[in-house]
């Protein structure tokens, strides 16, 4: 069967608009970020790992992580990593949110073989055996 690149998604339905200005700008740019993550991994992905549409949910999530990550990172440039609460001085929970994704980020990319580690793991099958049982 030919392989077929896997279709994007679309990403104004995972990062939904919003009335509130600071917040459809923030998923505006997680739209873009998501989608320019697709376009750079899918096609890798699809020739090294042999992807197909079962791995769709996965890919599509490890972008959403980078978006997410991008997002965090970003209101830790503007915010810093410590902000005034109602009690104080207290940690940025962007800095929380973002070590969250890149646990989940760390996860996906050995599981896809996007790691130099991972992807020595992965073997190609083997082909010429012509009348090779599914079986043996």
């Amino acid at each position: 069967m030919p392989r077929t690149i896997l279709s994007e998604p679309d990403w104004s339905e995972v990062f939904k608009s919003s009335p509130l200005a600071e917040v459809e700008a923030a998923n505006v740019r997680c739209r873009e970020v998501a989608s320019t993550e697709w376009r750079r991994i899918v096609p890798v992905l699809e020739v090294a790992a042999g992807i197909g549409e079962v791995d769709h949910a996965t890919v599509k999530d490890l972008c959403v992580c980078v978006a997410r990550i991008d997002q965090a990172e970003r209101d830790l440039s503007e915010r810093g990593l410590m902000v005034t609460a109602e009690r104080g001085t207290v940690k940025n929970g962007a800095a929380t949110i973002a070590g969250q994704y890149r646990t989940q980020l760390a996860r996906y990319i050995r599981e896809l073989g996007l790691s130099p580690s991972s992807r020595s793991a992965i073997v190609p099958p083997e082909s010429g055996e012509e009348s090779s049982d599914i079986w043996d």
